[in-house]
């Protein structure tokens, strides 16, 4: 009898996997399939002179780090001039660079120098947004959102709910009340009016032309939206989005677009390339609240049905997991309940906190600096079916601080050594140092943890090396092994190869039966493994 019911799985398994699929769920190979993406803020990275503040000399002095982490793509934070209000995505001339920061001449040398080390670079685009002292805000009133009356909606829709009070702002000079999704010095840019959709792929051509491998796209559906109706509801114009990416497809062909764009899975596909022009790759913001939700309660079950429901795309596309990135952990999705189990565990303070759906700080601190769950964590980024971002500073489990405003603070200078000013700088740095313990940088940077072969900087060098070596986890086919609730088990198939991975969510040791046999895992063990 069991000899049979083993034979009826196969069958079935082999069956699933024969079974003709719809062409737009074909997994197609594709170059951005294969990219481990580090995502860095030049002015926080190295200074290259003595005024604080980091420059593209400076990054260009680090690439060889870079590389060495086995990184292979390097996602650039905003770089152009911009009053900083918010960190530099409150642009005034999307095509200049920041002058704090270097010239064109440095620019290019930091390109040519990537380019010779074999790393893709990206920047950070927002368009949906300028600073409210670019000179179009005066210049140009039809580029922007505007209402002479006072919106019924005007306190509805904002992307920064408790730190703004309003999504429709009044302007004294024009009289008028003006749309802002996020701040109130960021003024949204009209789409609807086709000199600002020129101007878009004017800017996107503009840095294409420069030698960029492609964009991360900022806050996509509010580059779309149409809020005048409803701005918690607006109406989203895809056929913009197409405009834009069909633009970039077609200006430098192999250009990759990678969207953010924090939707519900059943919008995904909307956003994504498939017969028509759209983005390639998205992050997992849907999925990646569940994943926190099993890393705070030892439970995977959320995050297995967030895979799933998630799982089905474009075969063209690919997904983009992250743990940390630069904003807040996002957890809006989550029910009430769900969301305080999380923040118990990892952002109890309410100083943790912000924009009532999310945590204010690095992975280290929310997962109590504890070397299991962080190697847990770090083996779970690079063994999920997609594209894996690692932000600067995570690698050597930098901390956060919270006295900083908002976002800022896990925005901290990077920690290279423990020098005076990490070897970040040999001025006074622009933002503050961390330097409680235990992350401060004469604790944690990446020269003691080089030294170390047991850090978890080393652990990061190991994983991505291993990724490497696991192919599968880039294109192939997958799916869940059924597993207790606390361990999620995935295995792939790709090309006649397979692989298996488990990951144990909890902090007791977890056994189950798997196609690889019966697996043992330790608390918050893993196992990677070719079959």
């Amino acid at each position: 009898m069991k000899r049979h019911t083993t034979f009826v799985l196969i069958a079935l398994f082999m069956f699933t996997a024969c079974k003709p699929k719809p062409a737009a769920e074909l997994n197609i190979d594709a170059p951005y399939k294969h990219w481990i993406i580090y995502n860095l803020d030049v002015k926080t990275f190295q200074d290259s002179n003595g005024d604080g503040e980091g420059d593209f000399q400076g990054l260009t002095s680090r690439l060889d780090y870079l590389r060495g982490l086995g990184i292979n793509t390097i996602w650039l934070a905003p770089f152009q001039p911009s009053p900083l209000e918010d960190d530099g995505y409150d642009v005034t001339d999307y095509c200049k660079i920041d002058p704090k920061l270097g010239n064109d001449a440095d620019f290019q040398q930091f390109l040519k120098a990537a380019k010779a080390k074999g790393l893709n670079v990206i920047m950070d685009l927002a368009l949906n947004h300028s600073s409210i002292r670019h000179p179009w805000f005066r210049s140009r009133p039809d580029w922007y959102l505007w209402s002479k009356s006072k919106p019924a909606d005007w306190d509805k829709g904002m992307g920064f709910p408790g730190v703004e009070k309003d999504s429709w702002h009044f302007d004294p000079e024009a009289k008028a009340y003006y749309f802002h999704r996020f701040y109130r010095f960021e003024p949204d840019l009209n789409y609807q009016n086709p000199k600002v959709a020129a101007e878009a792929e004017h800017i996107l051509g503009y840095w294409l032309d420069k030698g960029l491998d492609g964009f991360r796209l900022d806050a996509v559906p509010f580059v779309i939206d149409d809020p005048r109706k409803n701005a918690e509801k607006p109406d989203f114009d895809f056929e913009l989005l197409h405009r834009l990416t069909g633009f970039v497809i077609h200006h430098k062909p192999g250009a990759v677009l990678l969207g953010e764009a924090n939707v519900e899975p059943n919008e995904n596909e909307k956003y994504f390339t498939g017969h028509h022009d759209g983005l390639q790759m998205m992050f997992n913001f849907y999925a990646n609240q569940y994943l926190f939700y099993g890393l705070a309660t030892g439970d995977a079950g959320l995050f297995k049905k967030a895979l799933l429901e998630t799982k089905t795309k474009p075969g063209i596309a690919q997904w983009a997991w992250f743990l940390r990135n630069h904003d807040e952990i996002d957890l809006g999705r989550l029910s009430h309940h769900q969301f305080n189990q999380v923040t118990s565990k990892m952002g109890p303070d309410t100083n943790m906190q912000l924009y009532k759906r999310g945590i204010r700080r690095r992975l280290a601190p929310m997962l109590g600096n504890n070397p299991r769950r962080l190697r847990l964590a770090y083996a779970l980024l690079y063994g999920l079916p997609g594209t894996p971002v690692i932000r600067q500073g995570e690698e050597i489990g930098m901390g956060d601080n919270l006295s900083l405003k908002e976002r800022l603070s896990v925005r901290t200078p990077m920690q290279w050594d423990s020098t005076d000013y990490a070897g970040f700088t040999s001025g006074s740095p622009f933002r503050p140092l961390i330097t409680s313990s235990p992350y401060d940088y004469k604790t944690v940077n990446v020269k003691k943890e080089s030294d170390n072969e047991q850090s978890l900087l080393a652990f990061v060098k190991q994983i991505i090396l291993q990724r490497q070596k696991f192919k599968e986890f880039d294109n192939g086919e997958w799916r869940i092994v059924d597993s207790k609730d606390e361990v999620l088990a995935l295995l792939y198939s790709d090309k006649g190869k397979r692989a298996f991975v488990c990951y144990n969510f909890s902090d007791k040791p977890q056994e189950f039966k798997s196609p690889a046999g019966i697996v043992k895992l330790p608390p918050y063990g893993f196992k990677w493994q070719k079959m």
